[in-house]
Formats: structure tokens, C-alpha cells, sequence
């Protein structure tokens, strides 16, 4: 009977009792009831809870203690390698030639899971952010297609806790480099630094050793990077059972993938997927969280009152390092080859070593400035660096891995090879090759538009000298045919800190002489 038919039930027999003064046994007659229940009406106007029966499980009660007793067995086993409900009805149907269902196992596993104490629910606490205190920081690990290549990547995350504003930036690595970058770009980005705690579960880049309790044995370079800019870190209990510490970021590390990297984003290099990243945040900031009345951005304005500001210098991120370079002029980082000038082959050099780029110097001066590979194994050759080698030996020009990454880079381009086959077809490929070193060599102190200019003003007058080029590239700077300056960084054949030299009056000296 439903609760509401005995409701009116129960007043009826009231009703009978009160107003025609009804025996127990007369009223139990005509409603056609026992008389404990015109009892329990005649005491109450509310009809008790009727008690679940207790029923046997027909199907899977002969099962009940072969599946306690393995559930028990896994109060032993290590956490991963215990039973699922689906690999307890795998077992019954393959061992004991059960005939039951998945679901009848699966209710059955979830009773006694209670029952022993494997499933244990944590209970936590809700807890209130005070406007530009708190954050948390970890690592999610996603898919991208980057220049075609299908990679695996990782997304450094901070969220402010108070407002739910967020910052997602992408790196090939978490390495301790990209760690810190990741810290200084989140600060740039919020326009201060939390006043509170900073919520971190056990990455390497900031925890060496987890001790007892609490305590840690911290990167030296994190604790630089905490004192720089003046927060508070906390480290979480290691493990599942720490999650909950820093839900927050967790659950936005899944948000944030469900709703901007799916489907697998495509991208022409990292720091394209960083701008795609960037602007994601952006548009984040005009959401909602749960029932909330201000959107994120309008939570994060308020709250960016309440942050420490920033301080007056940068920090370095970078971690330094010392490399042999190898006889093919190479330095190994991180698993990873890139070049430098071939004069430096067998000799020490400082490299600083950035989460986007890395930087050589010998002496303190500038010597190559490379992007940092994606890729272990990988080979970044820039032609430039070997140009003095190929200027003795022309003929391992033509194979060189430098001259290959060139052509896919688009800094040896059409006019350079116009400039090689002429000069092969005039001079042989020998003293052919020896032109176009030269010619490239122009790269250091002039811009390529202009030495392209010099190369197409030789060609035209069928010369195929690299003193020409030099002169006719210089002409056209004179004549100023909207050429951009010359940068510190050459985009033709390689890095070189070196300033432009002047030459003024130097086609009238050449003028005079002949």
C-alpha cells in the first residue's frame, strides 16, 4: 500500500474510533485490517516505517564467503593489483562455473567491500579562500599534434583558489627548468603573487626526498625561486590519500582538457599551442563555477588586490650547465645534440638551460642560442657554425646534416642554391662550393635581405664572386630600399652576438682603386 493510502488509512480508523466510538475489533473488521495496526493508528496519526525485509540472495549467496575471502586477501596485496567487481565475476564464471550476473557480483563485491574495509570513504571538509591568498600547482600530462608529429606534452597549472582563475601553459618536459618558467609566467600572468600558501603534491622539481610527516627535502633552485618572489609552499601527503589537499587544481587540470583539448589540438610549434593555450584563459575568464553570481574574471579582478606585488627584477629560471663539445662541434643537453661554432670542438662551454631555449656562452660571450628540442636523440645543427670547417672542405658541403635542417628551416633558400648552382656550373663544385661559403658568411654582419639582394644583383652581371655580393648587398643597404635593420640574431645560417661594422665610403675606395 502506498504511504499516502495509509495516511488516509490511519485516519479513517481515527476518525471511526473518535467519533463513533468504535471497538479495536470492530474498527480492524471494517477496514479490513490486523488489530496491532488499529493500535498503532489509534496512537498515531503517522503510519511507522515499514522495515526492509531481510531476503537470502538466491544467485550469489553460495558465493558470499569465496568472495569474502578474496577481498580479504587483498587487504595484503599492493593497492593496483587488487580485486575490481568485474575481475571477481571473471574468476566466479571461470573457477567455480558460476551462473550469475556481472551486476548481482557487482553489488554483492560493493556490500562486502563495506563490510571489510576496503571501501572507505573519505569525508572532507569545505573550506573557505580569502581573496588573493591561496594557489595550487601540478602537472597534467595530454596529447597534441605538433608540426605533424603526434607528442606527448605536459601543461604546468596554477589556480588561484579563491576566484578559480587559472593558468595553463605547455612543455615538452617537467623538468626543474620548466617548473620554475612555469611559476614566473603564472605570476606575470595573475600580475602578483599569492600572500598565503602555494599547495603542492611531490614533484622532483620541488621535493629531493619526502621525509616524515610533513617535512621535505626541497630543490635548492625552488627555494631560490620561493624566496624571490616571498610565498609559502605546502606539500600535500604523498600519494592518493593527498589528492583531496589540492582538489582544486585537479579537477581544473580535467576541466580544462575535456573543454579546450579535445578533440587533439593540432599546432606549428610549442609556442603556438602556448597562444592557443593563452587564449583558452582567456575566454575561461567569462565562465561561472557551479552556482556562483561573478563570473571567474570578475572574482580574479577583486582578487588580484590582495596579491603581493611582484618584484622589481626577473628571476632566472635557467639551469646552468657545463658541456664538453664533442669533434663534430656539438654540446649534449638533456639526451639532445646542438651545435656550436667548430672553433670551440674539445673545449668546455657554460650552457644555460631555459624550458623553451637554451644558451652557450665561453668566456661569458655569446656563442649559439638554440630552441629546445622536443625530442631525445634529436640533432639542432645550425649551418653558420660550420661554414669555417666547409670553407677547407667544400665537398662535405653538399651532405651536410646543416645544410639539410637549413633547407627545412627556410634559412638556405632559393637564391642561395640560384648562387650555388651558378657558381658550380662557372668554377666546378670545389671552388663553387668555396663561393657560396663565403656568400654565407656575409650572413654575420649584414641582413639577409640584403645579402639576397647582393646575390640576385651578381647574378644578373654573371658573377658569381662573393666580394661582388658583399659590395652589391652593401648598395642596397646604402640606397635604403626598405630594409629592416640588422638583428643581433642573423635568421639566415645561425646566432652571432656580433654588431654591424661600418663601411661608408668603401665602394668609392673600391672606385678609386680600379
Amino acid at each position: 500500500m502506498k504511504e499516502r493510502s495509509r495516511v488516509e488509512q490511519f485516519e479513517s480508523i481515527r476518525r471511526g474510533g473518535r467519533d463513533e466510538e468504535l471497538s479495536i475489533r470492530e474498527l480492524a473488521a471494517r477496514h479490513g485490517v490486523h488489530r496491532r495496526t488499529v493500535r498503532a493508528a489509534l496512537a498515531d496519526a503517522v503510519p511507522p516505517v515499514r522495515k526492509a525485509p531481510v531476503r537470502a540472495r538466491p544467485v550469489s549467496g553460495r558465493w558470499v564467503d569465496t568472495v569474502r575471502g578474496w577481498l580479504k586477501a587483498d587487504l595484503l596485496a599492493p593497492r593496483k593489483q587488487r580485486h575490481t567487481a568485474r575481475r571477481v565475476w571473471q574468476r566466479l564464471l571461470d573457477e567455480q562455473g558460476a551462473r550469475v550476473s556481472e551486476s548481482t557480483i557487482r553489488a554483492l563485491v560493493h556490500d562486502l567491500k563495506v563490510e571489510i574495509g576496503l571501501d572507505r570513504r573519505l569525508v572532507t571538509v569545505p573550506q573557505t579562500h580569502e581573496a588573493g591568498r591561496d594557489a595550487e600547482v601540478d602537472f597534467g600530462d595530454f596529447i597534441a599534434v605538433i608540426a605533424g608529429e603526434r607528442l606527448q606534452l605536459h601543461m604546468f597549472v596554477m589556480r588561484l583558489s579563491h576566484s578559480g582563475r587559472a593558468v595553463h601553459i605547455a612543455y615538452g618536459n617537467v623538468a626543474t627548468e620548466s617548473f620554475l618558467d612555469g611559476h614566473v609566467r603564472a605570476f606575470e600572468t595573475f600580475g602578483g603573487v599569492p600572500s598565503g600558501q602555494i599547495r603542492y603534491d611531490n614533484l622532483k622539481p620541488a621535493v629531493l626526498r619526502v621525509l616524515l610527516g610533513r617535512e621535505r627535502l626541497e630543490n635548492p633552485r625552488f627555494i631560490a625561486l620561493r624566496s624571490h618572489y616571498g610565498f609559502d609552499s605546502f606539500f600535500c601527503e604523498p600519494g592518493v590519500a593527498g589528492a583531496h589537499e589540492k582538489g582544486g587544481v585537479e579537477g581544473e587540470i580535467g576541466r580544462f582538457r575535456r573543454s579546450h583539448l579535445t578533440p587533439v589540438p593540432t599546432a606549428g610549434s610549442l609556442a603556438e599551442l602556448n597562444v592557443m593555450l593563452d587564449a583558452a584563459d582567456a575566454g575561461d575568464d567569462h565562465r561561472r563555477i557551479a552556482a556562483r553570481v561573478e563570473t571567474v574574471g570578475q572574482a580574479a579582478a577583486r582578487e588580484a588586490v590582495g596579491l603581493n606585488p611582484l618584484p622589481g627584477n626577473a628571476f632566472d629560471e635557467s639551469i646552468a650547465l657545463s658541456c664538453r663539445v664533442d669533434a663534430k662541434a656539438r654540446i649534449c643537453v638533456r639526451q639532445s645534440y646542438y651545435s656550436v661554432p667548430v672553433g670551440l670542438a674539445g673545449r668546455r662551454v657554460a650552457v644555460a638551460l631555459g624550458a623553451d631555449e637554451l644558451v652557450v656562452r665561453r668566456d661569458g660571450v655569446l656563442v649559439a642560442r638554440h630552441r629546445r628540442s622536443l625530442h631525445k636523440g634529436s640533432e639542432d645543427l645550425q649551418l653558420d657554425h660550420y661554414l669555417e670547417v666547409l670553407g677547407h672542405r667544400p665537398g662535405a658541403f653538399a651532405g651536410s646534416t646543416a645544410l639539410v635542417a637549413a633547407r627545412a628551416a627556410g634559412t638556405f633558400t632559393d637564391g642561395h642554391q640560384r648562387f650555388w648552382d651558378a657558381a658550380r656550373r662557372r668554377a666546378g663544385d670545389r671552388d663553387g662550393t668555396k663561393a657560396l661559403v663565403g656568400v654565407l658568411l656575409l650572413h654575420r654582419t649584414l641582413p639577409t635581405e640584403a645579402v639576397l639582394a647582393g646575390i640576385d644583383a651578381a647574378l644578373l652581371i654573371g658573377s658569381c664572386d662573393p666580394d661582388l655580393v658583399a659590395v652589391e648587398a652593401r648598395r642596397h643597404l646604402d640606397t635604403g630600399r626598405a630594409v629592416p635593420p640588422p638583428t643581433p640574431v642573423p635568421a639566415a645560417t645561425g646566432v652571432e652576438d656580433r654588431p654591424l661594422p661600418t663601411l661608408h665610403g668603401y665602394d668609392e675606395l673600391l672606385k678609386a682603386q680600379l
